[in-house]
């Protein structure tokens, strides 16, 4: 089964309905099939999490988090080896410290970073990426 990565901007567009909002419809149904699997780095959760808060609110953010949990997506922690990627992407690459655990996460499992984060452009042909 192929493994896909999200970036928290991928869960925003679909969440939000902007442009590509349909294309992360057909990721998530193709992971309710079981045709692919869908990973996600707690700090990509996270930035979801603080996004939804800071536009809409502490209950609509914790709504949003219970929507999350049922969807087909596995939440994995960080630990060392993570960081210390996430760290280098950051020192080589210059990307948004958060952006640099999804693409870690992408790297570490040789998995597809679903996103729609124009800054990812700068990692060249390192991660192979899904734009939404």
């Amino acid at each position: 089964m192929k493994t896909f990565v999200l970036d928290a901007s991928a869960l925003m567009t679909f969440f939000e309905g902007r442009g590509g909002a349909e294309k992360m419809e057909d990721v998530l149904a193709r992971a309710v099939e079981r045709k692919q699997s869908l990973v996600m780095s707690v700090v990509n959760w996270g930035e979801v999490y603080y996004s939804i808060w800071r536009v809409h609110g502490e209950k609509s953010a914790r709504e949003k988090i219970k929507e999350i949990a049922q969807l087909p997506i596995e939440v994995v922690g960080v630990d060392m080896e993570l960081a210390e990627l996430a760290a280098r992407l950051k020192a080589i690459h210059n990307l948004p410290y958060a952006d640099c655990f999804a693409a870690s996460l992408a790297e570490n499992r040789r998995a597809a970073l679903i996103t729609s984060d124009k800054d990812f452009g700068v990692l060249g042909d390192r991660l192979k990426i899904a734009w939404v």
